[in-house]
């Protein structure tokens, strides 16, 4: 059984930074992938950045330059810096991860509130 935990989530200023963390458990692997997805209030939930291996990346157009997802194998902790903060990038962070059997897992996610 695969449990993922979110945290780092807050109120922030537009332009101010953030850094989310997702602690993973369970029998998992540096390849298996891991993403942040978020779901912004009455919207469906959207990738945002995906990491698999070391350093494979990808991002979604809307936040290309501002975050940066990131993570410690040995820790099996995977991060995402958020700069540069909009109010549109607010809504509720989820982790994911896909495992070696194709099954994909979820943290309960952490709130991201930006200010205008």
């Amino acid at each position: 059984q695969v449990q993922l935990a979110e945290s780092g989530g807050g109120l922030v200023q537009a332009g101010g930074s953030l850094r989310l963390s997702c602690a993973a458990s369970g029998e998992i692997f540096s390849i298996n992938p891991m993403a942040w997805y978020r779901q912004a209030p009455g919207k469906q939930r959207e990738l945002v950045a995906g990491i698999a291996g070391i350093s494979f990346t990808n991002y979604a157009d809307s936040v290309k330059g501002r975050f940066s997802i990131s993570r410690d194998n040995a820790k099996n902790t995977v991060f995402l810096q958020m700069n540069s903060l909009k109010s549109e990038d607010t809504g509720v962070y989820y982790c994911n991860i896909v495992t070696q059997n194709g099954m994909a897992y979820w943290g309960k996610g952490t709130l991201v509130t930006v200010s205008s």
